[in-house]
């Protein structure tokens, strides 16, 4: 509950009174095939794909992979996410399952209630940036504006998902099971630095059918401040 109210506190600093909040939620789901607690996870994360107010995304990682099953979807960058959020937070180890809400609130394993409540909570605040997109062929249109002054430096963040993968799991923890999995991320990548300063209009490398999603997140791992995808 620290990072909770820790997290509350940062936002309300980004907060600009009179605007609701005008993006979806983001919840990045730490997962890993090999990993005998994160079905449950896995799981409440297809529930969180079919809302519209959330964008949920899974974030599969490798560090599970010696106990005998190589995950397929893993990348090593996504363990380096994780880390850098615990290191943001103040923790030494990271694990799985683990749930991140608009890059603030961590919650370990799965926990419909408080996964319920945080994004009740993050949903309350006044938005600080607002952001559009649309794609243009094989790109996508990026327009975003600070809402607030001050609230500079940010990263602006492109990624595209797969809605739904499967796996049979042959060796490990989950030997034996075919799990399906909800919005698997890849590509995921910082497509410009952003200071706020001057509205941001740009256009990003976005090939093929799968959904993109925009994050604008405050740097060294603080906020998400704004998310938007196109489908």
């Amino acid at each position: 509950m620290k990072r909770l109210f820790q997290g509350i506190a940062a936002l309300w600093l980004f907060a600009v009174p009179g605007f609701a909040q005008n993006s979806p939620v983001v919840v990045e789901l730490f997962t890993s095939q090999g990993c005998s607690s994160c079905p449950p996870a896995d799981e409440m994360l297809h529930a969180l794909a079919e809302r519209d107010d959330v964008i949920a995304l899974a974030l599969h990682v490798d560090y599970w992979d010696y106990i005998g099953w190589k995950d397929e979807f893993a990348d090593p960058r996504n363990a380096e996410r994780q880390r850098a959020y615990a290191t943001v937070a103040g923790r030494r180890s990271i694990y799985t399952p683990e749930m991140i809400v608009n890059g603030l609130t961590d919650i370990i394993g799965a926990k419909p209630m408080e996964v319920s409540k945080a994004i009740a909570l993050h949903k309350e605040y006044p938005a600080a940036v607002k952001v559009a997109l649309k794609r243009v062929g094989d790109r996508v249109q990026i327009d975003a504006e600070v809402l607030r002054r001050g609230t500079g430096p940010m990263v602006v963040q492109l990624l595209r998902y797969k809605p739904k993968r499967e796996a049979r799991i042959t060796r490990g923890e989950n030997a034996g099971r075919t799990i399906s999995y909800a919005n698997v991320t890849q590509d995921w990548k910082v497509v410009r630095e952003w200071d706020g300063r001057e509205p941001l209009s740009m256009q990003a490398m976005a090939p093929g059918d799968a959904p993109a999603v925009v994050l604008i997140q405050a740097e060294r791992m603080g906020p998400i401040l704004a998310a938007a995808r196109v489908r």
